[in-house]
């Protein structure tokens, strides 16, 4: 397992924008995908298609991983996907953390890409009597008062947090105090907790705002 101080040692490539790396995450899935088949390699044109954009952006994306394609040949994808998974941090383990079991923590608990992509869910945490001690996808759910005693004696890298808006910011409080470095979170508010702590908001409902935007732009 790779330890915290190696993690922070990371070295991102100074040409690559915050859209550069979603569109690498994006090339890594799908190269996965393709890895489980018997195709050894892929050219710009065919990664460009399978995530909608141009294949100059994709050349330009991979150049500044230092990623060069053979001409004629494409680029081999098992070296990509350790080239990717090395900016992405993707070819670690982390540790992560998710608080609130409610509907949407139940399928991000039950869902096993995570392991996949070096993502280790460690605990979990809820408010709800109904639902601490009981398991789900084979980890115990624990009261969320009990939440920074045990990040502290069992620390987690990431944390995925599924709370009500009302909560939110009083929590992400806590697991930073307890040392926590990157924080996921779908609850509907923006949460700025300073420069040491890297955050992303994921609001579902703007998201489908996005999306009936773009479907009306195409009628």
């Amino acid at each position: 397992m790779t330890e915290q101080g190696d993690r922070n040692q990371i070295q991102l490539p100074p040409d690559l924008s915050k859209p550069a790396v979603g569109r690498l995450s994006l090339y890594y899935r799908e190269l996965q995908r393709l890895n489980e088949t018997s195709l050894g390699s892929i050219n710009s044109k065919q990664l460009a298609a399978l995530v909608d954009v141009s294949p100059a952006v994709v050349r330009r994306d991979l150049s500044a991983l230092g990623a060069h394609g053979r001409r004629g040949v494409g680029y081999e994808i098992t070296g990509l996907i350790d080239d990717i998974g090395a900016t992405l941090g993707s070819g670690m383990q982390w540790k992560v953390a998710l608080i609130g079991v409610g509907s949407l923590g139940h399928a991000l608990l039950r869902y096993r890409g995570f392991e996949k992509l070096g993502f280790e869910l460690t605990s979990a945490f809820d408010i709800a009597p109904e639902k601490i001690g009981t398991t789900v996808a084979g980890l115990l759910i624990q009261s969320i008062g009990d939440l920074e005693e045990t990040m502290r004696k069992s620390p987690a890298d990431l944390v995925m947090l599924a709370v009500p808006v009302a909560f939110a910011g009083e929590i992400a409080a806590i697991v930073v105090r307890a040392g926590v470095r990157g924080i996921l979170n779908f609850a509907p508010t923006t949460l700025r907790l300073g420069d040491e702590v890297a955050v992303i908001n994921v609001d579902l409902a703007s998201e489908l705002q996005r999306l009936t935007f773009t479907v009306q732009a195409k009628t």
